[in-house]
């Protein structure tokens, strides 16, 4: 049996295939150094391999994302954006996923920049007239050597929200270890064995987690997104208001 097999063993018969999830690493490592929230990661990304979900993955680091709102900064004055390279993988992706270790109690600054890229999009429609991300889910992965899972999920899940990304429940996972410095997630102590891997709280949240998109993933795709019903965008610019208890519009 293989890690991946071990790691998750579950009788349910659903056909998760023809889904695609992208995961982005907001470690403020290089891209050469190793990164524990990449270890946690790969854990959803095993996940996803039993499943044969399509993976694909980004640290963050390795591309140059100028701050601002826009989806191409360079012709907002900046020399170069590597963000039209990365959107891509997000428009076509059924599930988006941030890692971010914490720093100060908060997320990453580049977790942040990444933020502001999908925000760069919130103007932007599908064919139905809705947001642009909706039908889409997503989730957060969080690692560090202080506390503040639940505050920098909380500030990452409602920024996914509020750009259109559907949150299921539980969509959030981490590990954090002693107060201040310290092992990491996946660390290798003195005994061998890697730090974090025996935390029953994160193995049952990730798989949580992963699970969770996947099936909000699932329904979503199945029915074609939300409804474009009273979510229209086009419709209340034209003035129509639908939906809203104003006798005017009838």
């Amino acid at each position: 049996m293989s890690d991946a097999q071990r790691l998750v063993r579950t009788g349910s018969d659903i056909d998760f295939s023809d889904l695609k999830a992208v995961i982005f690493n907001a470690t403020l490592k290089h891209p050469d150094e190793p990164s524990h929230t990449d270890t946690l990661l790969d854990v959803v990304a095993k996940i996803f391999a039993t499943q044969n979900v399509g993976v694909k993955r980004h640290r963050l680091s390795a591309y140059d994302l100028p701050p601002g709102v826009y989806s191409d900064m360079t012709e907002h004055g900046w020399k170069k954006d590597d963000w039209p390279k990365l959107s891509p993988d997000v428009f076509e992706a059924d599930i988006v996923i941030l890692g971010t270790p914490i720093w100060l109690g908060e997320k990453s600054s580049i977790a942040q920049a990444f933020i502001e890229k999908l925000y760069a999009h919130s103007g932007e429609t599908n064919d139905k007239g809705q947001y642009a991300f909706y039908g889409k889910v997503g989730g957060c992965v969080i690692t560090g050597n202080e506390d503040g899972i639940k505050h920098v999920a909380m500030g990452v899940l409602y920024s996914m929200s509020h750009v259109g990304l559907t949150i299921p429940p539980q969509a959030d996972c981490g590990w954090i270890g002693e107060a201040g410095p310290g092992a990491s997630y996946g660390d290798t102590q003195e005994d061998g064995n890697r730090t974090g891997f025996d935390n029953t709280f994160t193995q049952r949240n990730t798989t949580f987690m992963a699970f969770n998109l996947l099936h909000a993933a699932r329904m979503l795709k199945d029915n074609g997104g939300y409804p474009a019903v009273g979510n229209v965008r086009k419709e209340w610019d034209d003035g129509c208001k639908p939906g809203w208890p104003n006798p005017e519009h009838r």
